[in-house]
């Protein structure tokens, strides 16, 4: 198997890094990765979830539901 050396950045590497899975190499945690060519909508993100894929935080998932407290989702959308 060819390979390449790259540089990555401090945050990169740990970001990386945190995503193996046991004994799996570097190059099998981003073969895996998923790269959207556009912003997930919220049920591909949701179908990703079920699947093991989504890599979301606590931070990321607290604020959403913060946010949507604050300002709920309305019954009726013409209202």
């Amino acid at each position: 198997m060819s390979t390449k050396t790259i540089t990555l950045g401090l945050d990169a590497y740990e970001k990386l890094r945190k995503a193996k899975r046991g004994g799996e190499s570097f190059t099998e945690v981003v073969k895996r990765a998923i790269w959207p060519d556009a912003p997930l909508t919220g049920e591909a993100l949701r179908q990703q979830y079920r699947n093991g894929g989504a890599q979301v935080s606590e931070k990321y998932l607290k604020a959403v539901e913060a946010a949507t407290e604050h300002d709920p989702i309305p019954d009726n959308p013409w209202d």
